[in-house]
């Protein structure tokens, strides 16, 4: 398989301002080295809890947001150096679908206007062209001409987000961060979305990094799946080994707390309800240690490597070698 993004050593650390003075007092740890490598025409699907720092692992990946330090390489070229020429090639080749489609389109522009925007942006300026592109694309997300001549607060939930859809791949980029893009809608719609980006994926060849918490969705359509936590990854897997053959108490913990994939388990030990510790003063050694009912004195002082167990599996935990299921 052919990389398209690799991450290396990607921090984010949010400076903590006391409110007098705006003395720096402390930080907030969102990303912690992360290193992740995401394949050409993949879906792989990012999990953890919220303030995990899937969000901001994203929003540092397109640039949304200049990461402390690390490097993100698109196609062998780190983004994070790129000047505003290039970096603005580099966005009509990657990204976002945001997760609340009543906050992510203008509401005082027009659905013609929203999806012309990209091209005017990129210098396109054809107007046969544009039009053509946008009648395409509105057949590709099941919606009528006439949409065009509305405004967003005309749409429900889910037709805004199949317009925020349709505006992030109207320009057919190569990767897309989908951050939650069901999560504020109706179950009924949700499925109906996901299938719409399985549909694009195939038909655009895309390569997409999508973040959620519903492992049900995640497994509906990754193809791969990592695991968040405290900035960090724990687990990365294929889909299926991921689900049969998941080796992090964490993973453990997230999958017991889904009811459709909790049967014939035994629940975690209390200690995994507790809170998420803060990001700007997480434990030291394993950041998992204040939750773990397999914690051991060295996961409290020792910080453990995300290592291969095989070559598509890789686990951040001094016990991998144990039998904890």
């Amino acid at each position: 398989m052919k990389e398209l993004i690799n991450i290396q050593k990607l921090n984010m650390h949010y400076p903590v301002k006391d409110s007098l003075f705006g003395n720096i007092k402390g930080y907030v740890y969102a990303l912690n080295n992360v290193d992740l490598e995401i394949y050409e025409n993949e879906i792989l699907g990012l999990v953890g809890e919220s303030g995990s720092g899937k969000s901001t692992l994203g929003n540092c990946i397109l640039k949304l947001i200049k990461p402390t330090s690390g490097k993100v390489l698109f196609k062998n070229e780190d983004i994070l150096t790129k000047n505003k020429k290039d970096l603005k090639l580099f966005r009509k080749q990657a990204q976002p679908i945001f997760q609340n489609p009543y906050t992510s389109l203008d509401p005082r522009m027009k659905i013609y206007d929203i999806l012309k925007e990209p091209f005017i942006v990129n210098g396109i300026k054809n107007k046969k062209t544009i039009d053509e592109k946008i009648q395409k694309i509105l057949e590709i997300i099941g919606l009528q001409a006439e949409a065009l001549l509305r405004y967003p607060n005309e749409f429900s939930g889910g037709q805004r987000q199949r317009i925020a859809i349709a505006r992030a791949v109207i320009l057919n980029p190569e990767f897309i961060v989908a951050d939650e893009p069901v999560s504020a809608l109706d179950v009924s719609i949700q499925a109906q979305i996901v299938n719409l980006l399985l549909d694009l994926k195939q038909h655009l060849n895309l390569t997409m990094l999508f973040i959620s918490h519903d492992l049900s969705v995640v497994k509906y359509i990754s193809d791969r799946i990592a695991v968040m936590y405290l900035g960090e990854i724990v687990e990365l897997a294929p889909k299926q080994e991921f689900f049969t053959n998941y080796k992090h108490p964490y993973t453990q913990a997230l999958l017991n707390a889904v009811p459709m994939l909790n049967k014939a388990k035994n629940e975690m030990k209390s200690s995994s309800a507790q809170d998420l510790p803060s990001p700007n003063n997480p434990p030291k050694g394993c950041k998992f240690n204040t939750r773990c009912p397999y914690v051991t004195d060295k996961c409290r002082t020792e910080h453990p490597d995300l290592k291969p167990i095989n070559q598509n599996h890789k686990v951040r935990c001094f016990l991998i070698d144990n039998n904890f299921q």
